[in-house]
Parts: C-alpha cells; structure tokens; sequence
C-alpha cells in the first residue's frame, strides 16, 4: 500500500527592533518602524507596503515582549516589576491586510483611555504575521511523486514594532560604560560595552563610532541605527562588530563612541565616551 506524508513546517520569525523609519520582514514594509503617544496626538498611521513577488494577508495584534540585559526579547503574557502593557490603551483597524505586490494600505492607531493612566511609560508590540494561502483539500501538489514521502516546507514570517505611551514628564536618561576591544576569528574587531538607563522611561538611538588616528585622522568603524534600552532594564550589554578597513590600525589610536537620542522639542542628545588603543 502506497503511503503519502505531507509534512507541514511552520517558522514563524519574530522581528522587534527597526531603524525608527522602517520595519521589513518577508517582503512586508512598515513605516514608520517605531510609534510613540508622547503628546496630545490621539492618533497615528501605519504605511504597510508588499515590496515582494506575491499576493500576501496579514494578520494584525498585539504581543507582549520584554527585553533581556544582553539584548535579547522574549514574549510574555505577565509583566515583569516595572513594566507596563501599553495594549489595553490602544484601538487599531483593520486586523487583516492582503496585498498585492507593490500594494499598500494604511493601518490606524488610536490612543483610548489615556486620561486613566497613571505617569510612566506603557509598551507593547504590534504584530504582523503572515498568513499562508491554503491548498484547497485533495489538490495535488504538482512534482511530487503520489507513492512516496513529501515533505513541504512553508515559511511563516512575521514582524512587529514598538508601540508606546508615554505619560507626565520623561526623565530618562543614559550612560555607557564597560568599553573593551576584543578580537574575534579572522582577527575582527569586536566592540563591547553597556548601556545604562535611568529614570521612569527607555531610552532609544544611534550608536556611532569612530576611529581617531594619532594623527587626527577620523575614520567612522560602526554604525547601528535604533538601539533601544526598554523598561524595566537599567542595562544592556552589546557587542559590536567594527568594519575591517584597508590602513585602519585598531591598535593606535582611540575610538569614540557617541549614542544620539532625540529630546523633548524635537532636540537631540549625545552620550560621548573615548577607548585608547594601545
């Protein structure tokens, strides 16, 4: 007797952290890639956009992530001490897109209730997952040997951003400390360090560094847009992966190390701290 396994393989990929312009995940682009409620803005709007080859359907919600000090983010249903769900506070339409290729639609977020929240910052994480198109029941798939084995691996790919509402003043503020040069194979300068957050609210921003020659001579070695230390963690450490260029000794020298936030108005903020090169 003739056996045929169809053996369905789902992977889901779960994407939390964009430059703030853009998400991209499976041919799906979300713009902007990050929304902050921080003023008298009720609401805002999502661009989604089907940058890939086929037709695809999306099914939108929120999920509840938490970060780890080493930068990692794990789903959760509860949330930690500190740590405040911002989805209760937050209405969306519509919960499903399909789009064709080269087709967008606009998603929109509305802020509700705002006026019950207590000062602090809320968060969660709007998702986007794909959705695969059925084969109608008893369709054959063409290729395939009827009397053997087949196994049919389909991709599942979602994304998500950041949503977030903030309430009274934002008094966070960051430092770096614990900058050390290591190599790694192929001798590849590898950067460490750790960001540090105070106050009720994250922090968020772009990581820039540089390579002074004893000369003077300033190369730019890295670069890393939309690095975020979220609430309730007071510290991330992260490893850097610095450029290997032609003429570029990382044994002389210093490197600079500079992390940019946007303030209050718009203003932005910069967290400088230099490694001699010895």
């Amino acid at each position: 007797m003739n056996v045929r396994a169809k053996v369905l393989c789902c992977i889901t990929l779960l994407m939390t952290f964009f430059p703030i312009g853009l998400a991209a995940q499976g041919g799906l682009l979300i713009t902007p890639g990050r929304v902050v409620f921080d003023g008298q803005k009720r609401m805002q709007e999502l661009n989604l956009a089907n940058a890939g080859k086929d037709t695809a359907r999306y099914l939108i919600s929120f999920i509840e992530i938490k970060m780890n000090g080493d930068g990692t983010f794990e789903q959760i249903t509860q949330p930690e001490p500190g740590q405040y769900f911002a989805s209760n506070n937050l209405r969306f339409f519509p919960r499903s897109i399909k789009l064709a290729p080269n087709e967008s639609q606009v998603v929109k977020l509305q802020l509700v209730k705002n006026s019950q929240l207590a000062p602090g910052e809320y968060r969660s994480h709007m998702y986007f997952r794909a959705v695969p198109e059925e084969v109608p029941l008893g369709e054959k798939t063409p290729g395939k040997d009827p009397s053997g084995i087949s196994v049919q691996l389909k991709p599942i790919f979602g994304i998500s951003i950041p949503v977030i509402i903030r309430v009274g003043e934002n008094k966070a503020d960051v430092s770096i400390s614990g900058v050390a040069l290591a190599w790694g194979e192929d001798l590849q300068p590898i950067l460490s360090m750790v960001l540090n957050r105070t106050g009720n609210m994250s922090v968020y921003g772009d990581l820039k560094i540089d390579l002074i020659s004893p000369k003077g001579k300033i190369t730019q070695v890295g670069d890393i847009k939309g690095i975020a230390v979220y609430t309730p963690i007071s510290s991330r450490s992260m490893r850097v992966m610095l450029n290997k260029i032609a003429g570029v000794d990382y044994k002389t020298g210093k490197l600079h190390i500079t992390y940019t936030t946007p303030s209050t108005g718009g203003s932005v903020k910069t967290i400088e701290t230099e490694l001699m090169l010895f």
